[in-house]
């Protein structure tokens, strides 16, 4: 009885390691949407268990890299952090009033991507008004990435993407991977428009989620 008893226990336990092992690297299930099959969002972050969501900045991120040196286990910190992003999130609302006044108004296209894409840039700012190292920190990365410490500019959409339609669709584009640092991957996952037949993340954003909020 002791040996069956010893077997059994012996067989349940290779299946549990079995199990673990074969669990995708979802940082334990903290998303019911898995941040790595997002490959925008996993050129951006690492998978960290010590995290508090279980997700870092990739060191190696032009975008996210600068704000790998923060430790992403301190709850406090992290806290100040998501209470941020949201806010921001928040803010980006503003876009959608600004675009639908400039329609009803008549505005071209190209004028309503150049206020959308600026006042973008003027949000993200604004967002660091009272963390001085942050601000320090986005500039940083803004410069690595767009050659502009105040964020990517209208030209500079247009001149990659060679649509004043993308450059309005890049300006209601959030950061996935600092959602998912930050708790809040699944709460806005419907802001990130992801080819799910390719696996690539596509250049047309849709954002479900800031659309029925602004109608509310």
């Amino acid at each position: 009885m002791t040996k069956t008893i010893g077997k059994l226990s012996a067989l349940m336990i290779a299946v549990i390691a079995l199990f673990t092992f074969s669990v995708p690297a979802n940082a334990a299930g903290t998303y019911v949407h898995d941040p790595m099959a997002n490959p925008k969002a996993a050129a951006d972050i690492i998978v960290d268990p010590n995290a508090v969501y279980g997700y870092a900045p990739n060191p190696d991120s032009p975008r996210l890299g600068s704000f790998a040196q923060y430790d992403w286990s301190d709850k406090v910190f992290v806290a100040e952090m998501r209470q941020q992003r949201e806010e921001y999130h928040e803010s980006i609302k503003e876009l959608y009033q600004i675009k639908a006044n400039m329609e009803a108004q008549g505005k071209s296209v190209e004028e309503i991507a150049r206020a959308v894409s600026n006042r973008r840039n003027e949000i993200r700012m604004e967002a660091y008004k009272d963390d001085p190292e942050g601000l320090a920190k986005l500039k940083e990365s803004n410069l690595k990435t767009y050659g502009n410490e105040n964020g990517g500019t209208p030209e500079y959409f247009y001149a990659k993407y060679g649509s004043w339609e993308t450059v309005i669709e890049k300006a209601f584009a959030t950061n996935a991977g600092a959602d998912a640092c930050l708790g809040l991957y699944d709460e806005y996952y419907n802001t990130y428009f992801i080819d799910s037949t390719s696996g690539n993340t596509s250049s047309v954003i849709i954002l479900p989620t800031y659309a029925e909020a602004s109608a509310a």
